[in-house]
């Protein structure tokens, strides 16, 4: 039933001759599900099964390739080449329309980004032109780890699409169309973004032809209108058509710009589309940008493209990138788009549509952006999604057979709500202890430095609320408590252990250690707190009186008396995530920071592509950021370090924050283990493993503990 508050984006909508129960698409992306050789396997037909099940209208698969191997971007991903791939697409189909929903097969070359058939198959890069050397900074936020992404590359041989080639990509995307038709996909969608072989055409950035396929935009768009008709010669009238358009190029000097697009929008449609997706692409070469385009962070940055264009054509416009289901239910109602395309919401929970029309928008598992599910495309990785890790293993899924059990799970952060609500969920009485006063554990912490983290914590904070779990607050796990409870089982979720790292300088008053810092920001003073942060405050008046440090000594006197009491300039020894993140709550709050890391680089724990954006953006905000540095001694009023480059160097610090040590802590898992209790160990006391890999292991142990024979 449909419910008030969205019954704009929950009421039905038409695409051409098609039908479909709401106005929620599947937005295409790769995933790298398929099997090795292209075919559509179980694996990625249980992971659309499940958005279908989840109630979404229309679901446009990811880049299935026309040209396969020529033209993949990426492993594992599908093929639409032969007819050999009809009996799995057929599958695929099938079991997507038992639940009511729509596919459509996003047909895809992916030209001059094609870097997986160059190096898998030899396969050249087909181009309108050859293309600029790639310039920026995007490959120094790799890791030294990451790199073997790259390993064993080779020099691409691009080849420039002559008559004969175009011709022959015509009839392969016509032929794709036919068998999408065949295979019982509902629509196609037109892959003619995001630099891939069409758009590469289309962009005057890339394309420097002198033929009918260069120079003025109609001959640009030439290449995509051919294809559009021969795809509507092989399917027919009625068969629905969509086609994907770039409405910007960001960073891209030359590149695409809006009125381009919306003379490319007036053009497809005439050429016979039934919809266009509105996307927007970047310049490759910039890290920030891969997080500012087709999938951006900036919330409803490409909504202003979509309402243009929507107001120039006649065909429904699908509307993509970072929009809350509130607003697109008021944006649809307005008449500024007809359909919204979701990604990483549909990631996070497939069943968005289905909780939306049953009016518990609150029981939708949050998306956090934290790039996660990108930066393992970029990686080379199936899909993936940090905080349901379910999403890409939907295959593997096991019900549980064992309920009627009692359950104790230690420790209420990620891990252990999550392990604590599932093993209810199966029909299990189940105990979560948590030693503190308040459940989520360091995932408080992370809210404070990363917002989009607190509608996860407050989700899953409402979830055990709303569940039958029993949870004991301010509560110590003994052995002797457990033995009262007589669970069957345990799950210890305790976190890891940060130890002080042996610093020259570590014992001085103003040194804070992560936990120290967590415990002041969340506002659990311990008396030994309460005296160092006393110390340090008045050692930081010192500083700043007999240096001129603070010659706005107002600001480092309001710091210091309000509820955080940190000095002005700050120095975080450690570079990973909880350091990065760190830095980017104190430089939001007026603090000067410095950065220092002894790896070569820094980021490591942040996914790749929100690793991009935050570097770039601390850089942007004058926070010093050193990787490669050794020799750190920490001193009353300044940190020296010797940086990358062998030079010594001497930086201010009213409080130094020394944000690694970190490490899992099985002690109390194997304690318990010798005394005879069935234990699961998850979280980070098993390793550092941050959100993914708290939730991950909880859904890991609930699975081996609820399928054991009772």
């Amino acid at each position: 039933m449909v419910t008030t508050k969205y019954s704009h984006l929950l009421s039905s909508g038409r695409i051409g001759s098609l039908a479909i129960r709401n106005r929620i698409c599947v937005a295409a992306m790769g995933v790298s599900l398929s099997e090795e050789d292209g075919t559509c396997g179980e694996r990625l037909i249980a992971y659309h099964e499940e958005q279908a099940i989840g109630g979404a209208g229309l679901i446009i698969t990811g880049v299935f390739s026309v040209a396969w191997p020529t033209g993949a971007v990426m492993p594992k991903q599908a093929a639409i080449s032969d007819d050999k791939f009809l009996p799995g697409m057929i599958k695929l189909t099938d079991r997507v329309h038992c639940h009511g929903a729509k596919i459509a097969a996003q047909l895809h070359h992916g030209g001059l980004v094609a870097g997986f058939s160059t190096s898998a198959f030899d396969a050249p890069l087909w181009a309108p032109c050859y293309p600029s050397p790639m310039q920026g900074d995007f490959i120094s936020y790799f890791l030294p780890e990451e790199m073997g992404v790259f390993a064993g590359a080779k020099t691409p041989l691009i080849k420039v699409m002559e008559q004969a080639d175009i011709d022959l990509a015509v009839s392969q995307f016509a032929a794709a169309a036919r068998r999408a038709k065949a295979a019982g996909f509902d629509a196609v969608e037109i892959h003619s973004a995001h630099g891939y072989l069409l758009s590469s055409f289309i962009s005057p950035k890339t394309n420097t032809r002198t033929d009918k396929y260069g120079g003025s935009l109609e001959n640009r768009l030439r290449f995509l209108l051919e294809v559009i008709t021969a795809v509507r010669a092989e399917v027919g009238g009625e068969f629905p058509i969509l086609c994907k358009l770039d409405a910007r190029e960001i960073g891209k000097d030359g590149g695409i710009i809006l009125p381009d697009a919306i003379e490319a929008a007036i053009l497809v449609q005439n050429a016979g589309v039934d919809a266009i997706t509105v996307s927007s692409y970047h310049n490759v070469g910039i890290g920030k940008l891969h997080s500012a385009s087709n999938v951006p962070h900036d919330p409803e940055s490409n909504l202003p493209a979509a309402e243009a264009i929507k107001k120039i054509v006649r065909v429904p416009v699908i509307a993509l990138g970072r929009i809350e289901p509130s607003a697109a239910d008021e944006h649809i109602a307005q008449g500024c788009y007809d359909f919204l395309a979701m990604g990483r919401k549909l990631l996070a929970d497939p069943a968005l549509p289905k909780k939306l029309a049953a009016g518990q928008a609150d029981h939708v598992r949050p998306c956090i952006y934290c790039y996660t599910c990108v930066s393992a495309a970029y990686l080379q990785q199936p899909m993936r999604c940090a905080v349901n890790p379910e999403t890409g293993f939907e295959c593997e899924r096991r019900d549980a057979r064992v309920t009627g059990r009692h359950y104790a799970v230690i420790g209420g952060g990620p891990g252990g709500m999550e392990a604590a609500y599932r093993l209810s969920e199966a029909g299990n009485l189940v105990t979560l202890i948590e030693k503190s006063s308040r459940l989520g554990g360091t995932l408080r912490f992370a809210s404070l430095a990363y917002p989009a983290n607190e509608r996860l914590l407050d989700w899953m904070m409402a979830r055990v609320k709303r569940s039958l779990v029993q949870v004991r607050l301010n509560t110590e796990a003994t052995p002797a408590m457990l033995r009262d409870l007589a669970p069957d089982a345990v799950i210890v979720a305790t976190g890891g252990r940060r130890d002080m790292p042996a610093l020259p300088g570590s014992e001085l008053p103003h040194v804070f250690s992560g936990d120290d810092l967590r415990h002041l920001l969340l506002g659990e003073k311990s008396e030994e707190l309460k005296r160092k942060t006393g110390l340090a405050t008045r050692l930081a008046m010192r500083i700043g009186a007999t240096t001129g440090l603070t010659a706005n000594l107002d600001f480092v006197r309001a710091a210091s008396l309000s509820w955080m009491p940190l000095g002005a300039n700050i120095v975080i020894v450690g570079g990973e995530l909880v350091g990065n993140e760190l830095a980017e709550f104190l430089q939001e709050r007026g603090r000067r920071v410095t950065v220092l890391e002894p790896a070569p680089r820094l980021g490591k724990g942040l996914p790749l592509v929100r690793r991009m954006r935050l570097l770039t953006e601390l850089k942007e905000h004058n926070v010093a950021l050193h990787g490669g540095v050794t020799d750190i001694a920490i001193k009353e009023k300044v940190v020296t370090f010797t940086d990358n480059k062998g030079m010594a160097h001497s930086v201010l610090a009213d409080h130094v924050i020394v944000a690694m040590g970190a490490s899992g802590d099985s002690a109390l898992a194997e304690s318990l283990r010798a005394q005879g209790f069935v234990v699961e160990a998850i979280g980070d006391c098993t390793g550092v493993g941050y959100i993914e890999g708290a939730i991950r292991g909880a859904a890991r142990a609930v699975t081996s503990l609820t399928s054991q024979p009772g």
